[in-house]
């Protein structure tokens, strides 16, 4: 067993009328990694920002190397060895990938910073991992995937003795995932103790020691990973059993009508000659990796970015969609996968996003009116079980589960029939998954269709009716979901012309 680094004990944390944090604990061993779990708002972050010196406990001991330790600011903590790969990456991307490695912390040949040595250290730390990126180019025009390694260099350049990572694997392709985790056990095997934060069950099998759960801000319990299974973390994240299993068969009739059609479908190199349809009651996957052209065949059709060519048929009349408002007006709605940049405005209220995309019907004499704005947001807030004080909350305050159904609601209210699901689960933990999962079967049944786009092979085998695989911008096969299976999935998500 691996020297301990890092205790956390009796950590407690209070905002103004939230408990954010209750006596928790935390052990952090050298060479190994910890899997930090629990549902949005369980204090995984809280915790992680009292370690690093973000926040301030309230009360509790932390003890780091044999001494008790409080960090007043991150600074403090990274020159210490405890660092953060944060989700949402922390990159200036006018700078060089070697520039923003170092930082706030220059080499310098007298006056001037010495581009040569940080190209040459930089260069040094991708050698040590087999990082294959150019320490001068420049960060804006590296993919997020190598903007991730460029953040791990970052932090092992610190000499850190601890590493956190926030949700790493985001936005990651499959094979950046590999990558990623040849790093990990390279890491560990130096000697170098790390909290791994993320919803991916399958991920936390494959790549951790321990797992300590958080629920509710309160401390569950640790256990060792390959002692444990899938069905024991769930129940330990969310107090209950939530089953996974994959749909066995459509609940779609053999004769729904066909409510979309897309025919011969072209977008520049990205979108090539795709056809599908989706029938009523429907949800209707689609499978493929990164870069296969799934989101880009989504904004297409919703009038995002303009086809060239391929016909859009609607309840059987074809339709032209210049733009979203065309979309919206024809009855569809499109979450984004980024719903932060896409679906929201954060800084507003819920009954401020809900009426956006319908916000005619709440304008009389050019005056908007709030007084109905805020009837129909408090009815959709009970029918979709959203968790919030009241319909004045802001957006920016809820979890991704809960910000997740405001999305919804505000297609709902413009009366969309037909909803793009776009990563539907995309940061959302266990628990809301299994809500938001209860809402898309809810709206399918009451006659809606839904095309979902989803990265996580086990969500398109439990939600889907139909599975459309993509590779490339080319729709390279379709399964119903009484074949599909992982392996003929990946077949199609692979094959290339």
């Amino acid at each position: 067993m691996s020297d301990v680094i890092l205790t956390m004990k009796n950590i407690n944390k209070q905002f103004p009328g939230v408990k954010a944090l209750s006596d928790v604990d935390l052990e952090i061993r050298a060479g190994e990694v910890l899997a930090l779990m629990g549902e949005n708002g369980a204090g995984k972050s809280t915790l992680m920002k009292i370690l690093t010196g973000i926040y301030k406990r309230d009360s509790g001991t932390i003890i780091y190397n044999g001494e008790e330790i409080e960090f007043s600011n991150p600074k403090a903590a990274q020159d210490a060895g405890i660092v953060i790969v944060h989700q949402e990456l922390q990159m200036v991307n006018h700078l060089t990938v070697a520039q923003n490695i170092f930082v706030g912390r220059e080499f310098k040949n007298g006056l001037m910073i010495d581009d040569q040595k940080m190209n040459e250290e930089a260069k040094k730390l991708f050698d040590l991992f087999e990082i294959e990126i150019d320490p001068k180019e420049n960060m804006g025009n590296l993919t997020v995937g190598s903007q991730q390694l460029c953040e791990i260099a970052k932090a092992i350049s610190f000499d850190a003795k601890i590493i956190v990572f926030d949700e790493p694997t985001a936005a990651l392709t499959e094979h950046e995932i590999q990558h990623l985790f040849n790093i990990i056990r390279r890491l560990r095997d130096r000697g170098i103790g790390m909290v791994y934060i993320s919803h991916r069950m399958d991920e936390i099998e494959q790549i951790t020691d321990r797992v300590t759960v958080l629920r509710d801000g309160e401390y569950v319990g640790t256990i060792i990973t390959e002692e444990s299974t899938k069905d024991e973390i769930i129940n330990m994240m969310v107090g209950r059993t939530i089953f996974e299993e994959p749909k066995q068969f459509s609940n779609v009739p053999a004769d729904a009508e066909t409510v979309l059609e897309v025919k011969n479908l072209n977008q520049g190199n990205r979108v090539k000659d795709v056809s599908f349809n989706l029938k009523k009651g429907e949800i209707l996957g689609f499978s493929g990796l990164m870069g296969a052209g799934r989101t880009e065949t989504a904004r297409v059709i919703f009038g995002a970015d303009k086809k060239d060519s391929g016909s859009i048929i609607l309840n059987g009349k074809e339709v032209e969609i210049e733009n979203p408002t065309d979309a919206v007006t024809l009855g569809i709605g499109y979450l984004s996968e980024d719903r932060k940049r896409f679906g929201l405005m954060l800084e507003k209220n819920l009954y401020e996003n809900m009426s956006l995309a319908s916000l005619d019907d709440f304008v009389s004499n050019s005056v908007i009116n709030e007084k109905l704005e805020r009837k129909i947001a408090s009815e959709h807030v009970v029918s979709l079980n959203i968790r919030t004080p009241g319909v004045s909350q802001f957006v920016e305050n809820l979890s991704g589960g809960n910000q997740q159904k405001v999305v919804v609601a505000k297609w709902l209210i413009a009366n969309s029939d037909i909803l793009i699901f776009d990563e539907p689960t995309r940061g959302i933990d266990v628990g809301a998954k299994q809500e938001i999962y209860e809402l898309m079967n809810d709206l399918v049944n009451e006659g809606k269709s839904i095309i979902m786009i989803s990265s996580e092979l086990t969500e398109i085998l439990r939600m889907s009716d139909r599975i459309v695989v993509m590779c490339e911008g080319r729709k390279t096969g379709e399964l119903s979901i009484e074949e599909a299976t992982q392996e003929k999935i990946m077949h199609l998500a692979t094959k290339r012309d």
